[in-house]
């Protein structure tokens, strides 16, 4: 099928958008932190309210913010580039106020937020002041990522005031945010952050020391986890029920999420506790790899003592959470496309459809063949979810009774893509082959609905 010239113009901008991001891959590292090379890391501070301000009486923990101001210096001094992920802003606005609690309407918490936020930046700039430490403002909503070239002006802003050694401050622009455009806390913010600029480490700053089995405020025998190489695993063993304070939004859970979103993007991610920010030092000057993986070459006895080296070098720092990175992370447009975007829809897929996408040597593109239904209104080029539903293809008897026992989730979430056709032209070309979508429409775009390039997948299966 030939290429119309808008199909061949959006090929271009792709790659060259790809060529952009490989470069941008390319200059930084994988695998082990730059640091083990001696050269300088990106590293990522999120600071919970928790660690900002005081729960009951909402006034600043100077002594927290002076000590995370100062290890940022230091940090400086050798040779990492700092980014800071700001909560507080609501915290800050209601002791500005005078008021006891978080009001419920959401009008009201965005005053106090607009409120605060110029407080919380006061203060901060007051205190780098201190040092004669330049720092940026950027307050962040999901529409501000959501449009490709935005994205993009996104990261080379903070990369340049990293490189202008300015310490940029990142908040989520709470007096505009509604809860469609919301990253939800500042744990997915920070995480989505360094993904963005391709940091080394995201530190997540909070009221405890690590992650712990169970909450340790609660039950004793809660044991702390240090290093964790697969979360999905991890969640079905460990408790993190526990909610955020009563100023904050998130909790564990948030952070388990943000954990997530960081390690795919090839970004250690590290739980360690708000009021001690000094344990940063100690933790960079010992990179850790994956625990327990093994090389093609390397045999059970290296691996053993592969092993006993890391759980000796793990034991000798301060208590902390490390999640190691992925090995393979994702490139910059497909985690853009993932998590930059808002879903505008849903695309459901039949069993076909769904073996060849989740073929981790196939990667195929998504054609309408395989589509049996999609939900939503949405255009060209919107973001949508990709789901198949397992057990609509279970196995029937001659009288159409399933036979098959399943007991797994209702739909299969399997990624997110950029579509090539509105949502009432799929309605009207799913399950028909290529070559036929010119006599349903009129007119063909594409061969596919989804391209494999604008298709980021969450489920690989090894063949």
């Amino acid at each position: 099928m030939t290429s119309t010239p808008k199909q061949l113009q959006q090929d271009q901008t792709m790659a060259k958008q790809d060529k952009h991001s490989h470069q941008r891959v390319a200059s930084g590292r994988r695998g082990l932190p730059k640091s083990s090379s001696g050269t300088g890391l990106t590293i990522v501070i999120k600071l919970g309210t928790s660690s900002i301000c005081d729960e009951i009486t909402h006034f600043p923990l100077l002594s927290t913010l002076s000590l995370i101001v100062e290890t940022i210096l230091k940090l400086k001094a050798q040779g990492h580039r700092v980014v800071l992920v700001t909560s507080g802003a609501i915290g800050v606005g209601l002791r500005r106020l005078n008021l006891a609690s978080k009001p419920k309407d959401l009008a009201q918490v965005q005053a106090i937020a607009a409120v605060g936020q110029g407080r919380l930046m006061s203060l901060y700039d007051d205190l780098f002041s201190q040092f004669n430490q330049p720092i940026a403002q950027i307050l962040l909503t999901k529409n501000d990522l959501a449009d490709r070239t935005q994205y993009l002006n996104a990261c080379n802003t903070i990369d340049a005031l990293l490189e202008m050694g300015v310490v940029p401050i990142v908040n989520e622009n709470d007096t505009i945010s509604v809860s469609e455009i919301r990253f939800g806390d500042n744990d997915t913010l920070s995480a989505i952050t360094a993904g963005m600029i391709h940091a080394d480490y995201l530190f997540l700053m909070t009221d405890v020391d690590c992650l712990y089995t169970d909450n340790p405020r609660t039950n004793p025998d809660a044991k702390p986890v240090m290093t964790v190489d697969d979360i999905a695993a991890l969640k079905e063993k460990v408790s993190v029920a526990s909610a955020g304070s009563s100023l904050g939004t998130g909790g564990m859970v948030t952070k388990l999420i943000a954990a997530e979103l960081a390690t795919a993007a090839g970004v250690t991610t590290v739980i360690s506790r708000g009021s001690t920010p000094q344990n940063i030092f100690q933790i960079i000057s010992q990179p850790i790899q994956h625990v327990g993986s093994v090389s093609p070459k390397s045999d059970s006895e290296t691996t053993e003592v592969t092993n006993a080296l890391a759980g000796a070098t793990i034991s000798s720092l301060p208590l902390h959470t490390r999640f190691l990175a992925k090995d393979n992370p994702m490139m910059d447009r497909k985690w853009w496309i993932l998590h930059g975007l808002h879903a505008a829809g849903t695309i459901y897929i039949d069993q076909g459809a769904y073996k060849a996408i989740t073929n981790a040597s196939q990667k195929s593109s998504l054609f309408a063949a395989g589509i049996v239904d999609c939900k939503g209104t949405f255009v060209a080029q919107q973001s949508v979810r990709v789901v198949y539903r397992p057990r609509d293809y279970l196995k029937k008897d001659e009288q159409g009774q399933v036979v098959e026992e399943y007991d797994g989730p209702e739909e299969i979430d399997l990624g997110k893509g950029l579509v090539n056709y509105a949502s009432h032209e799929i309605l009207r070309i799913k399950g028909c082959h290529s070559r036929q979508i010119i006599d349903r429409l009129g007119y063909a775009d594409a061969e596919c609905v989804i391209h494999r390039e604008n298709l980021t997948r969450t489920k690989v299966i090894q063949s």
